[in-house]
């Protein structure tokens, strides 16, 4: 049987290339005369510049930069000379899982590493497209740190740089600093659809993942709305009710006004560069999984996606999870569904053994087809 194994990462335990390798692994213990097509995934987070630079044959750079706290870094992006396409993960450079956790406050967090980052690209490799993947940051800045880093400056009524986002309730005017020639095109990675603003914004639906307390809301709203204003005054850009835009602590709004970026899917930027739709044809299953497949798989996470795409093409779909909160919620797009929690170890043993484990739930699967 030809067998398609599409996993995204188990968050905080594995990367997606080894939730695949972990997966075909218990598969073909107990089916090894199966033909297994491995094939990662990611849909703008973690690991997505890897995934989507292997996909395109690009090759690895290394740049020097600073991560969220401006401790230095150096930071991996990739290029695709035949393209002439630049990729970057901004989870890689200013990413919340990089930070021990508890050590900073968002408001002592931005994404200035990301800009210096992009910056430095543009001077190596002056591209006609970059793809930036800006899931799993670790701040709330609406993108100010990265337009500080790209040369754009921020004063006050008295004509301070403001070089802290939360001094942004004061700001006044935006101007360039430095030169900055932008990409031609720039694809900005999300699947998220919320708002910069209001009771689904940047500040509210995701700052507290962040580590922003509802006493933080306040200030860090007041900011980012008079961010928006004076885009809209200085710089002719209206657009922070635009969906995406509250992606990532709003740096789904700074890419947009300083990028001059537009959204699109990154899962269907994934599927599009993979073929998946193609993969999925040709195959006789699906399987795939993540740390938790509940109801956010049936609301455009990846998993959910894939299972979708697999119902599509009248393929079977099998959902691996580390856990199902909710899964009579999904159990509708998978042919079957199986998780380590409760069904092999607690959740404990999960993260401290989770490749180990996922191989022994793939055979478990196997074992019922």
């Amino acid at each position: 049987m030809r067998v398609l194994i599409v996993p995204d990462k188990f968050k905080g335990t594995l990367r997606a290339p080894c939730a695949a390798k972990a997966m075909a692994t218990g598969w073909a213990t107990v089916r090894p005369g199966d033909e297994l097509e491995l094939l990662p995934m990611s849909d703008g987070g973690d690991g997505f510049g890897e995934i989507i630079g292997e996909l395109m044959g690009a090759t690895t750079k290394i740049s020097t930069t600073v991560n969220a706290a401006h401790e230095p870094l150096e930071a991996r992006w990739w290029w695709s000379d035949w393209t002439r396409t630049a990729i970057a993960e901004s989870a890689g450079v200013i990413g919340l899982a990089m930070l021990p956790p508890g050590k900073f406050h968002p408001f002592e967090l931005d994404t200035l590493g990301l800009g210096r980052l992009l910056a430095a690209m543009a001077r190596e490799h002056p591209a006609t497209k970059i793809i930036l993947g800006i899931g799993g940051s670790a701040t709330n800045d609406g993108g100010f740190g990265m337009a500080l880093g790209l040369g754009h400056g921020f004063k006050d009524a008295t004509g301070r740089w403001l070089d802290r986002w939360t001094e942004l309730h004061r700001l006044e005017r935006i101007e360039k600093r430095e030169a900055f020639e932008a990409y031609g095109d720039v694809l900005i990675a999300t699947d998220v659809q919320n708002r910069l603003l209001g009771p689904e914004g940047a500040t509210r639906i995701y700052g507290p993942q962040k580590g922003l307390r509802p006493t933080d809301f306040p200030i860090a709203e007041k900011c980012l709305e008079r961010l928006a204003e004076v885009v809209r005054t200085d710089l002719g850009i209206d657009c922070a009710a635009e969906p995406g835009t509250g992606a990532a602590g709003g740096l789904g709004y700074g890419a947009r006004v300083f990028l001059n970026g537009r959204f699109e899917s990154g899962f269907d930027i994934f599927a599009r560069i993979a073929r998946l739709s193609e993969k999925i044809d040709s195959a006789e299953l699906v399987i795939t999984g993540e740390g938790a497949i509940d109801r956010q798989t049936a609301m455009g996470k990846g998993t959910g996606a894939v299972a979708r795409l697999a119902r599509e093409h009248n393929k079977r779909c099998i959902g691996l999870a580390g856990i199902l909160p909710d899964g009579s919620r999904a159990a509708d797009f998978f042919h079957a569904l199986f998780s380590i929690v409760p069904e092999l170890a607690d959740a404990d043993e999960a993260k401290r053994n989770a490749a180990s484990l996922l191989e022994l739930l793939s055979a478990k699967a196997a074992s019922s087809i």
